[in-house]
């Protein structure tokens, strides 16, 4: 077995045993709480540029299978582990986590004290990391030098959002869903209840996404800082009062800039699919399925039109707003799960009625 380094920036480094690509990979290491949905984190399209420590201990048990996705093409920087099984138990498993991880060109490590890891990292903040071969050709100190002098992208939104216009039609209202990292869960809640989606690409300008004669606008989640989308502000701020929005993870932050509002990097991001949320219009708490490293600023919130919803229980963080101005509101946290529980997936319902009984058309023929 082919042993692995993870080096981070702060000079710890952890040696293991290789699995997956045996390519090196640099990127920000973060942790995920999560007991089970390993495919779907591994494949979300927000943990492009991410090296995602896995906190459950066993990984991998019950493998891949075809329906778990939430992307075509995974682009997580790596995987880190406790304990790699290598001879998954499922009936629909048809590929093992290092079969796919070697297709996918990703790189895993595993036999690593992730709690220890996971501690540091809870200490210290997401730190910036490199997976290496183990040996002596490895320059420990260079490797420690590059990943701490490692610029964190900001084309990721680029990276993984479509480079075309797409449909998925039924017969129901017309939603554009603007692809920033889309998760394939969002789509599958649009076409659960009949919408006809068009999915367009991250850059698309307002003018062509009205001349899709949309009945909503869904903004999706994504990867990275939603200051370093090039003029999706813009956009948002151009389609408010069109049709009604909903906006998702990336979105949610992107629609709260839009409207004046900061956002922030949380020393600690959330990552997994066990964060408590409260609605505080019904004082109804549920669980959510989080992942993100940034966060609405409660104070910028002042002097906008936007009131906050939805509140973390863990750190008190902002997780939902609306618009008391515009059809208009957006959530932190992925309401359509894949992976987690399902308590917030009426918000999709939510979305869908507003369009029913929206003053779009009146705000077209103004």
């Amino acid at each position: 077995m082919k042993k692995r380094m993870l080096i981070l920036e702060d000079g710890t480094i952890f040696e293991g045993i290789a699995f997956g690509s045996d390519a090196a990979s640099i990127g920000e290491t973060i942790f995920t709480t999560g007991m089970t949905g390993y495919q779907e984190t591994i494949s979300n399209p927000s943990g492009c540029g991410q090296i995602i420590v896995m906190t459950y201990p066993l990984i991998g048990n019950y493998g891949i299978n075809r329906d778990d996705y939430e992307s075509i093409e995974p682009v997580a920087s790596g995987i880190v582990v406790r304990e790699l099984e290598d001879e998954p138990s499922n009936f629909r498993s048809g590929m093992t986590l290092h079969e796919l991880l070697t297709l996918k060109g990703i790189p895993g490590i595993q036999e690593i004290d992730t709690r220890k890891l996971t501690r540091l990292l809870r200490n210290k903040g997401p730190l910036k990391g490199i997976l290496t071969a183990a040996g002596e050709e490895v320059n420990v100190e260079e490797t420690i030098a590059e990943a701490a002098n490692y610029t964190l992208p900001t084309d990721l939104v680029a990276r993984v959002s479509t480079k075309k216009s797409y449909a998925s039609p039924g017969s129901e209202e017309r939603v554009v869903l603007i692809d920033y990292g889309m998760k394939h869960g969002i789509l599958r809640e649009l076409n659960k209840r009949d919408c006809d989606v068009i999915v367009v690409p991250y850059n698309t300008s307002t003018k062509d996404i009205l001349s899709l004669f949309p009945d909503g606008i869904v903004l999706s989640n994504g990867p990275g800082n939603p200051e370093d989308v090039e003029g999706a502000v813009v956009t948002i701020k151009e389609l408010l009062g069109k049709a009604p929005i909903f906006g998702i993870g990336l979105g949610h932050q992107l629609l709260a800039l839009a409207c004046g509002a900061r956002t922030v990097k949380l020393k600690n991001g959330h990552y997994g699919g066990n964060h408590p949320v409260k609605d505080l219009a019904t004082g109804r708490t549920e669980l959510t399925s989080q992942g993100h490293s940034y966060a609405v600023v409660e104070a910028s919130l002042e002097g906008t039109n936007l009131e906050i919803t939805h509140r973390a229980l863990n750190d008190s963080s902002i997780e939902g707003i609306k618009s008391t101005e515009y059809e208009a509101f957006s959530v932190q946290f992925h309401p359509e799960a894949s992976p987690g529980p399902e308590d917030s997936n009426h918000l999709f319902d939510r979305f869908t009625d507003s369009m029913k009984t929206s003053s779009r058309k009146e705000n077209f023929n103004a």
